[in-house]
């Protein structure tokens, strides 16, 4: 019997349509000489360290490190009846066609129930990028040799025993070392969760220790042939600032003072130059969950959600946990097919598919920049719009239009800046005059701030520029009006979820270390594109970072646990250069086992030197609890943090943290380690 393993019963029901095999069984489906079955995304997990000894149990310092000589999975009880189902079919299983996710976690998946249940037999790899007919009909006939996919799932065991050494061990220590220091909470520690909360605090500090300062600004309304305009002074080196602003109101003062009287602004100089645009490149995860938190509002979560939607249930949009925006140079040849789906799929799109050039190749097809997988695009076949919510239809919209852009022409525009004499004052005007309008036909301007095309630099200085009249050297330009701003410097912004997302993905410019920065390759993140949504998500749970409208900021207990640990551990050049050993590891170049070593003895190395340290912990002291008057103390539960009595268990009255009303007689809720499972 061939057997086919895959990640979800959705997926499960599609290949199985596809293979003849729709003949419903006990979590499976059934066809000729064929069976199709699924895992529940993970079906087994890795055991807690109470399952390698009972006595740990019991949180305590002397018991560490735990460093498990033989790693163990359990089989999850959630699901434990399915595990049954895969266990008895990969026993009677001839054949084996691993068809979880493309990605290390799919593989880790597949794999781990293959190791638990014993499997010997032959293994092929199916590799889909879509769940349409004609993709998985494409990918059964290509199906991929056992060993060449086997390097991810040693990549995904890594990271998933270093994050168990990390959250496991130090988690327990710093839990330990708080409780000593007064703190009743759980210091939840982890390789990449603490890292990415350090990003948010350093923000917030970063914010709270702004110190605004003024300055002064002077808008020069002119004019020339009838057409106003408008230009800005250029203040003297002597009184501005490292940004070039003017820090001394006396000398604007003077200048408008000057321009006025002067009631006329000779041009000095006009330079203008061509701007040519490409294309922005197609979405990767990172990239689309930055543009739907900025342009839609969404949480990182909730874009996942709704991009594993539209390629699982609409079949409308190619696998999302992709971190590439470029395709294969092989899919050039699907573009016809691609764009006559799409116009299928919305006959209003009629108009703008005449200025196609389907025949235009752009930077996007390069076999050089692809990873495992490829940019996020439609698929092959037409889509249903109406069976999609408004939500799914907004991001379904994002990724179509990124496509179509690829086959308009170059956005192209003349970015002109003058230079003018006013009395003894220097203005410049700057304005923007499109050329040609190309793929801005599809996609606003606003949604790629910072990476639009080939000068993406010059485009954003340009964006939201006026348009010039015609200027020459030696025009004279009236002045209508100069007025002086008073304005002030302001703070950097709070995080979105989509910002720390890009934070994550770019944090090698985070890395002070100059050592470790060169060692870092640009494109090293934290976390991957499949779990990042999951650690903030992780993070919001436990009431490390709060929600504030669209920002998320750090609460109380983030910053007291930021505080707390070692530098090493919450820095995020330590964990990126951890991740770049994990793609080492998929490119074989580096063994399962020398990186797990590596790991133990770093985390050996810090319970070595952190355990008989002293925290200096500030623990939060809340208002008086509304049962017995004593003192509260801020805990961390399973909705976030809240004011306990200091007197509990003799006492369990608590209180929220934001809105301060009390809750009589609320149960406390339970502490939780960083794995999600209750501690003692």
């Amino acid at each position: 019997m061939r057997l086919f393993l895959c990640e979800k019963p959705s997926q499960g029901k599609d290949i199985g349509r596809i293979l003849g095999a729709t003949q419903r069984g006990e979590g499976c489906l059934n066809g000729s000489g064929v069976t199709v079955t699924w895992c529940i995304g993970h079906l087994v997990e890795a055991a807690p360290p109470e399952a390698y000894d009972a006595q740990l149990k019991r949180w305590s310092i002397e018991q560490l490190p735990i460093i498990p000589e033989r790693w163990r999975v359990e089989v999850k009880p959630r699901t434990a009846a399915q595990f049954k189902v895969v266990k008895a079919l990969l026993a009677k299983a001839t054949h084996l066609v691993i068809a979880t996710d493309a990605d290390r976690e799919g593989e880790l998946i597949a794999r781990e129930i293959i190791e638990l249940c014993g499997y010997r037999g032959p293994i092929e790899r199916l590799w889909l990028s879509a769940l349409n007919d004609a993709s998985i009909r494409a990918a059964l006939g290509k199906l991929r040799p056992s060993a060449e996919t086997l390097p991810m799932y040693y990549s995904a065991l890594a990271r998933s025993r270093a994050d168990w050494l990390a959250g496991m061990n130090l988690s327990r220590l710093f839990t330990v070392l708080g409780r000593r220091a007064g703190y009743d909470g759980v210091l939840s520690v982890g390789r990449v969760q603490t890292p990415t909360l350090k990003l948010v605090v350093d923000r917030d500090r970063e914010i709270a220790a702004f110190v605004s300062v003024p300055y002064w600004a002077i808008d020069v309304a002119l004019s020339t042939g009838g057409q106003a305009f408008s230009a800005q002074w250029v203040p003297p080196d002597a009184c501005t600032d490292d940004a070039g602003r003017c820090v001394q109101q006396p000398v604007a003062q003077q200048a408008a003072q000057q321009i006025r009287a002067a009631g006329s602004a000779q041009v000095v100089s006009v330079e203008t130059e061509r701007v040519r645009e490409g294309p922005p490149l197609l979405f990767d995860l990172g990239t689309l969950q930055e543009v739907c938190s900025k342009q839609l509002g969404l949480d990182v979560q909730e874009t996942l959600e709704i991009a594993q939607a539209l390629y699982e249930t609409h079949k409308a949009t190619t696998y999302p946990r992709s971190d590439s925006g470029y395709l294969p140079e092989s899919m050039f040849a699907e573009v016809p097919t691609v764009l006559d789906s799409l116009l299928k799929t919305d006959p209003s799109l009629r108009s703008i598919m005449g200025q196609l050039d389907r025949s235009q190749r752009s930077r996007a097809w390069n076999d050089g920049k692809v990873t495992a997988h490829h940019g996020i695009i439609p698929t092959l076949e037409p889509a249903n719009l109406s069976a999609m919510n408004e939500k799914e239809l907004a991001v379904y919209r994002l990724i179509r239009a990124h496509y179509l852009a690829q086959f308009l022409p170059h956005h192209e525009f003349d970015r002109t800046v003058a230079q003018l004499a006013c009395g003894q004052q220097t203005l410049a005007a700057t304005g923007k005059q499109v050329v040609v309008k190309g793929w801005h036909l599809v996609l606003a301007a606003p949604e790629h701030e910072g990476g639009a095309g080939e000068d993406g630099d010059t485009a954003v200085r340009s964006q939201g520029l006026p348009a010039l009249p015609k200027l020459h050297e030696g025009l004279a330009c009236p002045v209508a009006e100069a007025e002086i701003k008073a304005l002030k410097t302001i703070p950097p912004k709070p995080y979105t979820q989509g910002e720390l997302v890009k934070a994550m993905k770019g944090v090698a410019r985070f890395v002070t270390d100059p050592r470790l920065k060169q060692k870092l390759k640009d494109t090293t993140g934290i976390g991957t594109e499949a779990t990042r949504a999951n650690i903030i998500s992780g993070l919001i749970a436990r009431g490390y970072l709060v929600k504030k409208g669209r920002s998320i900021r750090a609460s109380d207990a983030a910053c007291m646990l930021i505080d707390a640990v070692p530098a090493a551990i919450a820095d995020p050049g330590t964990t990126a250069a951890w991740e770049q050993a994990l793609d080492m590891i998929e490119a074989g170049q580096l063994t399962l086992d020398v990186f797990i070593g590596k790991q133990a003895a770093w985390i050996s190395q810090l319970i070595a030197q952190y355990g008989s340290a002293s925290l200096s912990i500030k623990v939060p002291q809340g208002p008086a609890c509304p049962q017995c008057g004593a003192p509260t103390r801020q805990r961390s539960g399973k909705s976030g943090p809240f004011w306990s009595c200091s007197r509990y268990p003799d006492c369990n009255g608590t209180l929220p943290v934001e809105s301060g009303t009390s809750k009589r007689g609320a149960s406390r809720p339970p502490r939780r380690n960083s794995s999600g499972r209750k501690s003692p």
